[in-house]
């Protein structure tokens, strides 16, 4: 496909919301896009290039908490579509209110974040920071968005009601090769909340979920409970990550925990939220 003709292609009826989320890029007339790889973000790249041009830049934090292969996905889209893209190193355990991960540490994270991106937006003259929230996204514990209120950031695949299916249909149908890109909240999620987040548990939990990603099974969750590692996989394969006890319980005790239990509801997003009232 020509990228320089993004968009041309659409069916009619995903040319005519294509075109509304082309809108208000316009109308702002410039952009800096908060893009951490996934489709959401990637999609607000696509678009944000395809209105403004060279009048957007796409900024990737990477940080320790960040899921393998975040800045990778980025890289590769930003060279494939051509938009202007720059990484931001920023260490989110360098912030003990994040560390001690209380039940709003992704406000406190989110806001640190976004603060440090709107400076670099008004150092180089973007006027509106972006952000990949959707309309999915009401249906869930996000303290997050109250940072995204506080520093002023857009978010319009929300404001214009794209879900998740919308958003991943229309993805596909531009030939972006993120479309079907798992969600990878960042590994901090990983930690119930009250436990702190320790460069040493993100270890223990990308090297897990490596581990299980490599032997087959999708959508992983490796949740890390001090000694015990609680795992979770899809209630289909449960069954198969039951047949290999032996050699998974080895490995997650080479990782050091003492104990890996697997979760018989099955991986579901935000299960950690599930104790908050």
């Amino acid at each position: 496909m020509n990228f320089s003709e993004l968009g041309t292609n659409l069916s009619p009826e995903l040319k005519f919301r294509w075109e509304m989320l082309l809108a208000p890029f316009r109308q702002w007339g410039s952009a800096v896009v908060a893009f951490s790889g996934g489709v959401d973000s990637g999609l607000l790249c696509a678009a944000a290039w395809r209105a403004l041009g060279s009048r957007m830049l796409a900024v990737t934090v990477s940080s320790p908490v960040e899921s393998a292969g975040d800045v990778t996905s980025a890289r590769e889209l930003a060279e494939l579509v051509g938009f202007p893209w720059l990484v931001v190193d920023h260490d989110d355990l360098d912030n003990p209110a994040f560390a001690a991960n209380p039940p709003d540490r992704c406000y406190i994270c989110k806001r640190a974040r976004f603060q440090r991106l709107q400076e670099l937006a008004n150092q180089k003259g973007f006027t509106v920071l972006v952000e990949g929230s959707n309309a999915d996204d009401r249906g869930d514990y996000r303290p997050g968005m109250r940072a995204v209120l506080e520093t002023g950031a857009k978010s319009p695949l929300l404001d214009l009601g794209f879900t998740k299916e919308e958003i991943r249909t229309m993805a596909r149908a531009l030939e972006l090769p993120i479309w079907n890109r798992p969600s990878a909240p960042c590994l901090a999620t990983r930690f119930p909340y009250g436990s702190p987040v320790t460069r040493e548990g993100l270890r223990q939990v990308a090297e897990g979920e490596r581990y299980l990603s490599e032997l087959g099974f999708h959508s992983i969750r490796v949740r890390h409970y001090g000694d015990m590692a609680r795992l979770e996989v899809l209630s289909e394969e449960i069954e198969r990550l039951g047949s290999m006890h032996e050699s998974i319980s080895d490995m997650f005790k080479s990782l050091g925990f003492h104990y890996a239990a697997v979760d018989l509801t099955g991986y579901r997003r935000g299960s950690l939220n599930e104790v908050l009232e």
